[in-house]
């Protein structure tokens, strides 16, 4: 749970009483005063002021406004901040293209970072309890899903690889390409009612065709049920081979290049402006990590304090 974080029994763990209550007092003076930022690879992000997590920190647990139930920072249940934490001072982020966020049963509510991309992007993010998820087999020539595999493409690519499961699902071949198949397809977004195109092979238009990305919240040992799913065959997939975790919970045995939930949907989106839109990345999406980045630095600096690092 996201507050065993904040848990000096849980996070310390030490074997006898006065190493417990020295550490218990080294976190407790961690909460009562801003943490330094020393060795945060995160520390170049562009956020919004953290001083109500600050604030929050200190004052401690407090109630969620929707069930009334005793979290740290939001409540990760009904997806909203805590009331010590008011909405208005959380910033929120757009995002180009809607984020459907498959969870597995199983996966403690508490641990996953799915919710961080829910309470900062609310208007494009969509969270899914398996095996309660949409069909998604008509639109798969505008969806993709974030999973390792040896089918999986990188983001640079997504444009080539769309537009083959374009002409797959829209112009059966390449003689029958007509426009008005294109525009029932391109009615299914609102948004693609503007350009309807004709298989016409460009980069930028193939890639932008790309409507929703599909990310799995689970353990990796928890994914292969989810993965195999018969609603989730013949989907686009998409790796992200070059970027390392920062989480606090890495499951051991496993790369680096596994990343928790809100990771990935943070590195994949900017690939995606830089590869496919093709435009500068000024720190558009940062936010996305805003919960992550001061839970980086709060945990890091209590497994310091505890001698742990």
């Amino acid at each position: 749970q996201l507050t065993m974080s904040l848990n000096s029994s849980t996070l310390l763990n030490e074997g006898n009483a006065q190493g417990a209550k020295r550490n218990t007092e080294c976190l407790e003076s961690l909460l009562q005063s801003p943490s330094p930022i020393q060795d945060n690879p995160l520390q170049q992000l562009q956020l919004a002021s953290q001083e109500v997590l600050e604030k929050a920190k200190k004052s401690g647990r407090s109630k969620c406004p929707r069930c009334s139930s005793s979290r740290m920072f939001y409540c990760y249940t009904c997806f909203v901040p805590v009331e010590t934490v008011p909405t208005k001072e959380i910033p929120t982020v757009k995002l180009p293209l809607k984020i459907d966020i498959i969870k597995h049963p199983n996966e403690t509510d508490g641990k996953s970072t799915a919710v961080h991309a829910k309470l900062l992007a609310p208007d494009d993010v969509t969270i899914y309890k398996y095996p309660c998820i949409p069909e998604y087999a008509e639109k798969r020539h505008e969806i993709a899903l974030i999973f390792p595999g040896p089918n999986s493409v990188s983001v640079k690519d997504i444009a080539f690889h769309l537009q083959k499961y374009s002409k797959k699902s829209v112009c059966p071949s390449d003689d029958d390409c007509s426009r008005e198949p294109l525009l029932k397809q391109a009615k299914i977004e609102p948004e693609a009612e503007k350009n309807p195109n004709e298989c016409i092979p460009s980069s930028r238009s193939e890639g932008t065709r790309l409507k929703k990305i599909i990310f799995i919240d689970s353990t990796w040992n928890q994914t292969n049920k989810i993965i195999t799913d018969e609603r989730l065959q013949g989907l686009l997939q998409i790796e992200l081979k070059t970027r390392k975790t920062c989480f606090w919970r890495h499951q051991k045995g496993k790369p680096d290049t596994y990343l928790s939930t809100i990771e990935a949907i943070y590195y994949f989106l900017v690939d995606y402006h830089q590869e496919i839109l093709k435009e500068s990345y000024k720190g558009q999406y940062d936010n996305l990590l805003f919960f992550f980045s001061f839970m980086y630095t709060l945990i890091k600096d209590a497994k310091c304090c505890a001698g742990k690092e």
